[in-house]
């Protein structure tokens, strides 16, 4: 019988990229999203490939409703292997041009959606895979996009503390976790937007790299999986000099706003964005990366020897060069030693 994976935000971007990988290895496939017609048009794509497919239309946000689709899944396909938490939400707007409520609901998309989705997996699975879905962004957070940054920050605390408790338990569920860089997905035109500019999307890489990599989560016993030959040093970079990386991005964070200039809109922050079509890929096509970029943390503690090592060495080399030799140098040694 084939195994079942469980994909929330399924139905487009680096959801739908991750389904057709799982289909392409012969899982059947639940998905969970808030669009019905992006959902029964995913269905059928995948069907066509001799899979079964189940879709639900609920929204993470809601715990009760995650809970039901889970059942939904399970009773037409039989239990879960695998879990991949990969919904979200964003708003691009400075913090301050913000109010309570659009932080509070990319927080209940982003951060406990992602919960919701781990507590009702955790219920159903004895043996398997959960993967959280995230990002450098986890690592180091960036302006005109706070309250996702604050998300997953907080997934990746809720994570490692989960990640503890497992391993004290022996549980035969394994915790794993994405950290992708910028990715060309429709998120970037879906998104709610207040900064009167169009959206731009630094360096990215195509979803299908993300669902390679969500996919070898999901089949490796890896701590962590990391995407773009940027993330690593990036994340050492915001670790060994974070007032450096601070200035920075002050001075260059804002360049994910293009020159375009469009009117605010409200996006899909509350509602599924309109119509089906625009399934995996952005308007990013002409420059978004191909290449298997994909970096890797095993769970031994030889490894993570010899990153805290890595780590010591850089520190010494910032000491002495901090502007330009220790990040560079330390962050290709970590990239060096991550790459499997």
């Amino acid at each position: 019988m084939a195994q079942v994976v469980v994909i929330t935000g399924g139905s487009a971007g680096i959801g739908r990229a991750t389904a057709r990988a799982f289909a392409a290895r012969g899982y059947d496939i639940g998905l969970i999203a808030r669009g019905a017609e992006r959902l029964a048009e995913a269905k059928a794509e995948l069907e066509a490939t001799g899979v079964r497919v189940h879709t639900v239309a609920a929204d993470v946000a809601d715990a009760d409703a995650v809970d039901l689709a889970a059942n939904d899944i399970e009773a037409a396909l039989g239990p879960v292997d695998v879990w991949i938490n990969n919904a979200m939400a964003t708003i691009y707007s400075p913090i301050q041009g913000l109010d309570a409520a659009e932080i509070r609901r990319v927080t209940e998309v982003t951060y406990l959606g992602a919960v919701n989705g781990t507590l009702t997996a955790l219920k159903r699975m004895k043996t398997g895979t959960i993967v959280q879905v995230s990002s450098v962004l986890s690592w180091r957070a960036i302006p005109i996009q706070g309250p996702y940054c604050g998300a997953k920050f907080a997934l990746r605390g809720f994570t490692e503390s989960l990640r503890a408790e497992l391993i004290h338990d022996r549980s035969l569920i394994h915790l794993t976790m994405v950290h992708l860089p910028a990715i060309n997905t429709p998120q970037f035109d879906w998104a709610r937007n207040k900064t009167g500019r169009q959206t731009q999307a630094p360096s990215p890489y195509q979803p299908e790299v993300a669902a390679d990599a969500i996919l070898y989560a999901a089949t490796h016993k890896r701590r962590d999986v990391f995407v773009g030959s940027s993330t690593p040093p990036t994340i050492l970079a915001a670790r060994l000099a974070p007032g450096l990386v601070d200035r920075a991005l002050a001075k260059k964070g804002y360049d994910q706003l293009g020159t375009k200039a469009i009117p605010p809109s409200d996006g899909n922050l509350y509602e599924p964005a309109p119509g089906g079509g625009q399934a995996a890929r952005g308007r990013f096509d002409a420059e978004a990366n191909s290449r298997r970029d994909i970096y890797t943390s095993r769970q031994a503690d030889s490894v993570a020897a010899g990153l805290l090592l890595v780590g010591a060495i850089g520190l010494t080399m910032l000491v002495t060069s901090p502007f330009v030799a220790g990040p560079a140098l330390a962050a290709r040694a970590v990239s060096r030693a991550l790459r499997r």
